[in-house]
This record gives C-alpha cells, structure tokens and sequence, in this order.
C-alpha cells in the first residue's frame, strides 16, 4: 500500500510528524526527476482545482506553486487580495467559500494574519496549503531547504544549521526550526539580540550573537533578510551597521578553514545580509532551493490530494 500523509491540510510544520516529511521529501525526488525530462507534465492531478489565493505580495512562492500545480495537470485559479472585493470588505471566509462554490478541491493561501489557514481549514472542506501566514509559519519553504540540504550534503541527521538574520519577523524561520530538528538536524539562530525572539531558547535552538563563531560553528548558513516592510521601530542604527556587523561577505568565508553551504529563501538584499560575491559564489544552493520549490511543492499537492 502506498504511503500516505498523516494530514489532510499542510498548515504548518509542527503538525507533521517525521516520517511525513521524509515522505514529502522522497517524493519530491520523483519528482525532481520529471522536471528534467523533456516533457515537463504528469496528469497526476488532472481532475484537480487548485486555487491560490494570495493576501499578501508574492513572487517566488506564488510562481512556485502555479508551475507545480500546472506540472501536475491540475486546473488552476489565481486569485488576489488587492483586484478584489476583499477592498469592499467581503471577509475571509466569504471570500474563500465563494471561490469554493466554483467547485475548488485544494486552496494554496498566503495570509498577513497568523492561524488564517488554521480557520479556514476548520470551516471548509478543500485541503489547505499554507503559503505563509503572518510572522508564523512557511511550511514548504522549509521542506524545500530541508531538500535542498539532504541533496547537497546527503543527509540531514546530525547536520549544524544556523539561520542568521531577522528571526523575530521571519516565518520561515520558524519552521524550518521545527523541520530540521524533526529530521535530527542540530539548529542554531543568529543575529542582533533585538532581531532574537525572547523564548527563542525554549525552541530548543543554540543562540549565538557574534557571526564569525556562528560561521565557525555551521555545515550550513542559511540567511533570512531584514523585513522591514514588519519592523514598527528600529531595531538596529542603520542597515550600514547591521552589514557591519551580521553581513556575510566571500573574505570573512575565505578566513574559515571550511566550506559552508549558502542558503536564502530570498528576496535577497544584497549587499545587506549577503554580499553578491556570496550569493553567486559555489558555496551557494540559493538558486537550487527555487528549482527544488516547485519539485517539493509538487510533492505537497499530490500527497495531500490522496487525503479527500
């Protein structure tokens, strides 16, 4: 019998146990296979509607997803928030059982508030992907970095990761805490303390403020950027001073006498949290982990279609 996900709706990391992660990550190989065939397309989920529906700006996610969707032969709708009646004040989930009376079997949806996916998937019938949700949770992007990982180095037991940067606003960060120790990997956080979430200990994670013992410590460096489209006060002078001081450029790489695998969900700031010189280096998987999105989030909607 064909293994199965333990899920009906992927709305976070913490609610997957390990073996659906590496069930997820197994079949994103399989799939990483058909997208380096001539013919891209598989009628896996031919009589599938999928629609993804964005509350918030996308480009790389919402790319994403739409290339896995049509990969699989799914139909598709796109829907945003802004060309909306969601300005004329239709609510959440007046808006999502709209769209679900057009007949929609799964919903892909980014959202500003943190637990939207976690409503919704109590009030609707469709199987619910969380593409982002506030300052919580982006489960696929880090069973993308966990991919990413596993296909650079192998394996990600016993692996030290460390993510740098704005932990306090990121969701990223988050779950790829949960799913890199879910996967037995060691995780470490750095960056300024008022970027650090106060309970960030409680995670279970290492704290390091000094970026070169980070460096030191790490196989992986995975750099989130300053979201300050999130910040209401300053937490740091000047993003000249922050470069200074939690910047990643190729001479403090060069000065360790190891190689550290580059990782970031992006949009990158260069200059800021990474130099280009960085981001473009060998040591870099930045661009990896865009091809392993659509591959991983392939995985994600066939998996979560067999859970009707």
């Amino acid at each position: 019998m064909e293994q199965q996900l333990s899920v009906r709706h992927l709305l976070g990391i913490k609610d997957l146990k390990a073996q659906d992660i590496q069930l997820i990550l197994d079949t994103a190989d399989n799939f990483k296979e058909v997208l380096n065939r001539p013919i891209k397309k598989v009628p896996s989920l031919r009589d599938i509607t999928i629609a993804n529906i964005f509350f918030e700006n996308s480009t790389r996610t919402r790319l994403s997803f739409e290339l896995a969707e049509k990969r699989l032969s799914a139909d598709v709708v796109n829907f945003s928030a802004s060309g909306s009646s969601v300005k004329k004040g239709e609510t959440l989930l007046d808006t999502v059982n709209n769209i679900l009376a057009m007949k929609v079997d799964m919903v892909v949806m980014r959202h500003a508030s943190v637990g939207s996916p976690h409503f919704l998937s109590r009030h609707i019938q469709a199987n619910i992907v969380n593409a982002g949700d506030g300052t919580h949770e982006h489960p696929t992007q880090a069973l993308l970095d966990a991919f990413s990982i596993r296909e650079k180095l192998g394996s990600l037991e016993g692996k030290k990761v460390c993510i740098f940067g704005d932990i306090l606003h990121s969701r990223v960060a988050l779950s790829n805490i949960f799913c890199l120790q879910k996967m037995g990997a060691e995780v470490m956080v750095c960056g300024p303390s008022t970027l650090l979430p106060r309970h960030i200990r409680d995670l279970g994670v290492k704290v390091e403020l000094n970026l070169r013992k980070a460096l030191e410590w790490c196989d992986v460096a995975n750099v989130l950027r300053i979201q300050l489209e999130r910040q209401t006060i300053k937490y740091f002078p000047s993003l000249r001073e922050y470069s200074l001081y939690y910047g990643i450029n190729k001479a403090l790489l060069d000065s360790l006498n190891k190689e550290i695998v580059i990782m970031h969900p992006g949009p990158i700031n260069r200059g800021v949290e990474i130099t280009s010189d960085v981001a473009d280096s060998a040591h870099s998987i930045i661009l990896d982990q865009v091809e392993n999105g659509v591959a991983v989030r392939m995985a994600v909607l066939y998996l979560l279609s067999q859970k009707k």
